[in-house]
This record gives C-alpha cells, sequence and structure tokens, in this order.
C-alpha cells in the first residue's frame, strides 16, 4: 500500500496538473480551437483528482489506480471526439483532440506525483504544438524538391497539408 498523501502535496499536484492543461490550453486558444484554455485545464485537473481519488483510498494498491488511469484514457477520448469535424471531406481538429488527450495524461501524471514526467511530457507537448508546423513545412519543402518524388505536386495552398 502507497504511503497516506498529505494535504500540501495534494494541493500541489492539483495545481500543478491544472497548470500543465491551462499551458497547453492556451496555445490552442491562442490559435483560435475549439477547445482552449478551460477545457484543457479541466480536463487534465479532472484526471488529475481521479487519480488521486484512487490514490487516497483506503487500501487502494496499484490494480485500483491501473482500472482508473484506463477509465480516463479512453473516456477522454469521447471529449476528444467532439473537437473533431468532418467538413467538405476534410478532417480538422485532430491536434486538439490529441491535445486533450494528452491533457488528461498530464493530468494522470501530476495526480500520481510524477512530477518529471509530468513537466518533461509538457515541454514535449508544447514543442510540438509551437514547432510542428514548422516541422511539417520543412518537411513539405524537402519533399517538393526531391526529384525522385513522382507523386501530383502538392497544393501552394496552405489549408493543403502534404500526404
Amino acid at each position: 500500500m502507497p504511503p497516506p498523501i498529505d494535504y500540501p502535496e495534494m494541493v500541489l499536484r492539483l495545481f500543478a496538473s491544472l497548470a500543465v492543461g491551462c499551458l497547453i490550453g492556451l496555445n490552442r486558444f491562442v490559435r483560435h480551437k475549439a477547445a482552449g484554455l478551460r477545457t484543457h485545464g479541466l480536463v487534465a485537473l479532472g484526471a488529475a483528482i481521479a487519480t488521486l481519488s484512487a490514490a487516497c483510498e483506503p487500501g487502494a494498491d496499484a490494480q485500483t489506480i491501473s482500472r482508473v488511469v484506463q477509465g480516463l484514457v479512453t473516456g477522454v477520448g469521447f471529449i476528444g471526439a467532439g473537437v473533431i469535424l468532418h467538413n467538405n471531406a476534410r478532417v480538422q481538429g485532430l491536434t486538439t483532440a490529441a491535445s486533450v488527450w494528452a491533457a488528461a495524461i498530464l493530468g494522470i501524471a501530476c495526480g500520481a506525483g510524477h512530477y518529471g514526467v509530468s513537466l518533461l511530457g509538457l515541454l514535449l507537448s508544447m514543442g510540438i504544438l509551437l514547432g510542428g508546423r514548422s516541422i511539417e513545412r520543412a518537411a513539405a519543402k524537402l519533399l517538393r524538391w526531391n526529384p525522385s518524388d513522382d507523386d501530383e505536386e502538392l497544393s501552394d495552398d496552405k489549408n493543403d497539408r502534404p500526404r
């Protein structure tokens, strides 16, 4: 059985989860996406509360926490599905859905007290959210310059993505 979690540690875990969720959500808000700061913050906080509640339950063991985590990982997928839209044979919202899922996982890590994993996960998540488009554009340019590429020409429209 894990040692009991004291009140200051609970507060730290919950605030850490809210912080990581809000930071990811702020990126989505600035980009005018469907799920922003509040959604991501609440998802991360809710995941941390569920994880922490399971961990604090008398007689809780790794299996108890594992079942809660499994439910969270599956359940948050439904929230993510809500931001995915099909518009003229084009799918939109996948990055936001993935960021909601990542916020939940980071909330679970905070709720479990894994601050190192949470911080590294946050840094990597923010890195891909902030720099991912530049990486995609650089890759698209490389693909266009490849003389052996016999695929159809990529569009210059900024909304089109290379396949």
